[in-house]
């Protein structure tokens, strides 16, 4: 077990159980409160999702490479532990779908693929689904009730074929999932609002548009590499967030803890916590959960067993991340910041973003090579996930050599399997979360924090964070405030 602990401080204790960007932004929020804090890591590293490395020596992201700068907070967060300087618009935002196969220009007017009008799609689709989205206007409004599934409710009124060559495939870099089960309520909010205002999907789709409402059409940009100057990534590559993160927590106090799990969570009085790990007990005022919706379920079931069968029903994707290295001299030419890869068309890849011609610093590192990466998975394509290495390797450089004519051998590759990455967001999914959060509120000084809750983008986490620490440190300070001991030792 890796420790890194600081001397004695005043003030209540918490505990802030996973190590990921949602965990270390809720430690450092409780340390400006004025909370002690002890952060637990299951892993031998901080950053979850977030991993920062290298391919023939230049520097790559290995997990979630952007974030969206519409949102201010992980931009915020960026600049706070000395990263501002560092924040870097993409080189080129020039993006393509691989449809019927055939790279075509990313359309523009569209949110998450859903178009205000025909022509915003024209050269993609087929002009039979053309003139089905141009009858949009004509059909009765469309009951929307409490949630509805997006790909069901966009199938309906424009016909299937928007969805699977241009919906499904934005949402896949999102959440790896299912358009046809993902809730249009949690994953394009405003769309969702807008239609139940706007008499046809059309007219929804401009009232979003003219708004200015971020939509996750840019998430998925930031999830896939794809997108426009609305995403930032971070000179040297986002996966160097976690590690400023984690040296501003320890310069503040924090006593940050990895290679130790939680093992077990137990009350202690009528307000505390007691957080069991293999080596110590902590005793705690309040405990931030920020850890996946499985492991928060374990650690929950003998306090809120509601709740706990509620998180330990949310389902997660798995995916993989290809990372190729080739000699730049050796490849045809290839446009842009990469491509979307429609599911309906049967390839293995889902997207590949040419990260030498989207991040100026990976070129900068390595000139004279070319530096792509494909993604692999989708939820209920677990046996893609399983393939070994090799075949995984050999299937992108199949699908790149289809779309794109490249036919080089690559000099450098890696495979960064994230395993149960990304939490599914379907139908129902945002009552699911409030149901858990109403059983847990009887239980004083301990919140739920992280992509499973509140949106999967690293803005949507740091928020999540924020005010999971704030409502604990507002109970906890005001408590220690009225003479309440914190407790905060070890044993």
């Amino acid at each position: 077990m890796n420790a890194d602990t600081t001397g004695p401080h005043a003030g209540p204790h918490a505990v802030v159980v996973g190590g990921g960007i949602t965990g270390l932004a809720a430690a450092l929020r409780l340390l400006a409160a004025g909370a002690r804090v002890t952060l637990l890591e299951a892993d031998g590293r901080f950053g979850g999702k977030l991993l920062a490395g290298e391919i023939a020596g230049a520097p790559v992201d290995l997990g979630a490479e952007s974030l969206l700068a519409r949102r201010p907070e992980a931009v915020a967060l960026a600049e706070r532990v000395g990263l501002g300087d560092r924040l870097r618009s993409p080189a080129t935002t020039t993006a393509s779908v691989w449809s019927r196969g055939r790279l075509v220009p990313m359309p523009k007017g569209h949110v998450m693929g859903v178009p205000g009008t025909a022509d915003a799609v024209a050269g993609l689709l087929s002009e039979e689904a053309l003139r089905r989205i141009e009858r949009d206007p004509e059909l009765p409004p469309t009951e929307l009730g409490d949630d509805t599934a997006i790909g069901a409710y966009v199938a309906a009124r424009m016909g299937h074929e928007v969805v699977d060559r241009l919906v499904e495939p934005l949402l896949g870099g999102v959440y790896a999932g299912d358009a046809y089960r993902i809730s249009m309520k949690a994953a394009v909010p405003a769309l969702f609002e807008a239609a139940r205002r706007h008499p046809s999907l059309t007219a929804a789709v401009r009232a979003v548009q003219a708004s200015g409402a971020a939509v996750p059409a840019d998430v998925a940009g930031a999830a896939t590499g794809l997108g426009g100057a609305a995403f930032a990534g971070l000179d040297g590559g986002i996966g160097t967030l976690p590690g400023a993160v984690a040296d501003a927590v320890r310069a503040a106090g924090g006593t940050l803890l990895t290679g130790t799990p939680a093992t077990a969570l137990l009350r202690s009085g009528a307000t505390g916590w007691r957080v069991v790990t293999r080596e110590r007990t902590l005793d705690a005022d309040a405990v931030v959960l920020a850890t996946p919706a499985p492991v928060a379920a374990g650690l929950l079931g003998g306090h809120a067993p509601e709740a706990a069968a509620l998180l330990g029903g949310i389902d997660y994707a798995s995916m993989a991340l290809v990372t190729l290295a080739f000699r730049r001299a050796e490849l045809p030419e290839l446009s842009g910041s990469g491509f979307l890869v429609p599911p309906v068309d049967g390839h293995t890849i889902k997207a590949s973003t040419f990260s030498s011609q989207k991040w100026g610093w990976v070129g900068e590192a390595a000139p004279e090579l070319f530096v792509l990466r494909t993604s692999v998975g989708r939820h209920g394509e677990e046996a893609q996930f399983h393939r070994d290495d090799e075949d995984l390797i050999a299937a992108s450089l199949k699908d790149l050599g289809a779309a794109t004519g490249l036919a080089a051998r690559p000099v450098a590759t890696t495979v960064t399997r994230w395993t149960g990455g990304l939490p599914q967001y379907p139908v129902g999914h945002l009552d699911r979360v409030a149901r858990a959060r109403a059983a847990l509120a009887g239980l004083p000084g301990l919140r739920l924090a992280g992509a499973a809750y509140d949106g999967v983008g690293i803005p949507a986490c740091v928020a999540s964070a924020h005010r999971a620490a704030d409502a604990v440190a507002d109970e906890i300070i005001a408590t220690s405030e009225t003479g309440h001991p914190g407790a905060g030792h070890s044993s």
